[in-house]
């Protein structure tokens, strides 16, 4: 039940408003000065506040900043007895949800307070969103026991609460992206904008466009003025992955950015401010790069002031399990399936497979098996066939192993040789008895063991 604080001194007027609004089916709670009023917010879950502007101990036009400073998700209707247009105009500025004049706007107090009720309904659901977002975002959601991936998530962790550029490097797959966001989620801009743009999706002209915004006729389509992603992200982080494929014009520009804060939009000569944290990702060598004249050797000093180097898949295997139970749990979800667990067998072949396009791959691959799978089990026959291939491999191995190992066990070797005996002897149990020196009763008991007679 939604909660209502009625903040008046006049005990009167308070009591009506109370009873009108209980009839509504809310749940009221009454103060008459500021002091007990606050008690009254530490005390409850308080989602609208009726507050009078002049109280015996405060003014209700201050009271409401107070308020809204602590407990943001709270909306404040102001009430006075003779309208005042500053005194509203401050009102709004504090976070108040609206301000009306005692009496004259009496019937208009219930219609309000519904619309406040529904604005504190939408603000939780968004912030219980942002919750979700975070979550899902956090260094927690990055599955991985190994020491290579728990190694790299540390430093990730360390460098998240400073504003200094980052560098991603690995294989494509590794997820690079992840990290940038978790990084982002741990600090302080994590309510701020995350812009993420992949620098080998675009052509050079279009990638000049889209990073940092154009003029209206600055080229042949652009009808209208657009901004840059650097203007998006301003006051939040910035996500280059694929910055190895950025032409060095483009990486000139973007070591404006980082040395100045400022860039130009295409077809403008005014500069433009901006405030991001830069991360950036390659699967490239940079140092070769810059060897081969393709990437600036000063760019590239400016954003691998830290480096975090992203472990492949292959070099993880303890985390492949827990990986392709997320993401069994993630498509069975999606495609509203059950599933059993995970047999040993198909954990084995995932943990034996190279996996050169990393956890991307392991993803597409599970997503795959649980779309073919059958009587809610996913086993070695929904996998592709490259890795239904190694699984057949891996049998055959296993059987002429098994097949060789037997061959030189000790009853092995004996029956073998009572045979070879008695080929020699062309059968004559006898003459084999004999040269095998042991007496003819023993010779029928293993011929009848080995399945010789």
């Amino acid at each position: 039940m939604n909660q209502i604080l009625i903040i008046d001194d006049e005990d009167k007027l308070r009591a009506l408003l109370a009873k009108i609004i209980r009839l509504e089916g809310f749940d009221v709670i009454e103060s008459a000065d500021c002091k007990t009023a606050l008690k009254k917010l530490e005390q409850h879950e308080i989602d609208v506040v009726l507050c009078d502007v002049k109280l015996p101990d405060g003014n209700g036009v201050e009271l409401s900043k107070k308020i809204k400073e602590t407990y943001p998700q709270t909306e404040i209707i102001l009430l006075t007895a003779y309208g005042n247009i500053p005194d509203g105009v401050q009102a709004i500025k504090n976070g108040a949800f609206d301000y009306i004049t005692k009496g004259d706007d009496n019937n208009k107090i219930v219609p309000l307070l519904y619309r406040a009720i529904e604005k504190v309904h939408l603000t939780k659901r968004v912030h219980k969103l942002e919750q979700q977002l975070g979550a899902k975002h956090s260094f927690d959601s990055i599955l991985g026991k190994s020491k290579t991936i728990q190694s790299a998530i540390e430093l990730a962790k360390k460098v998240a609460t400073t504003d200094t550029t980052v560098l991603l490097t690995g294989e494509t797959g590794t997820g690079k992206e992840v990290f940038a966001q978790a990084i982002h989620q741990a600090s302080e801009r994590s309510h701020k904008n995350f812009v993420a743009i992949n620098c080998a999706a675009f052509s050079k002209d279009l990638l000049e466009s889209e990073m940092f915004g154009h003029k209206a006729g600055a080229f042949t389509g652009a009808i209208k003025d657009k901004k840059g992603l650097f203007e998006e992200a301003n006051a939040g982080t910035i996500f280059l992955d694929e910055i190895g494929e950025m032409t060095l014009e483009i990486q000139a520009k973007l070591l404006r950015v980082i040395e100045a804060g400022e860039f130009i939009k295409v077809g403008e000569s005014k500069t433009t401010k901006t405030n991001v944290r830069i991360i950036c990702a390659t699967n490239r060598d940079l140092q070769k790069e810059i060897e081969a004249g393709h990437f600036r050797q000063d760019l590239f000093y400016r954003i691998s002031v830290f480096q975090i180097e992203l472990p492949p898949l292959r070099e993880r295997p303890l985390d492949i399990e827990a990986l392709a139970i997320h993401f069994v749990n993630l498509f069975a979800a999606k495609t509203n399936k059950k599933t059993k667990p995970l047999s040993h067998e198909y954990i084995n072949v995932l943990k034996q497979y190279s996996w050169h396009g990393n956890i991307r791959e392991l993803k597409n691959v599970i997503e795959r098996s649980v779309i073919l799978m059958e009587n809610e089990e996913l086993t070695i026959d929904t996998l592709p066939q490259e890795i239904k291939a190694l699984a057949i491999q891996n049998n055959q191995q296993t059987s002429s192993s098994k097949k060789q190992l037997s061959a030189f066990d000790l009853a092995s070797a004996e029956k073998i040789h009572i045979q070879k005996v008695l080929n020699y002897t062309n059968g004559n149990k006898t003459k084999t008895a004999e040269l095998l020196n042991i007496a003819i009763t023993t010779l029928y008991r293993k011929l009848n063991e080995y399945g010789l007679d």
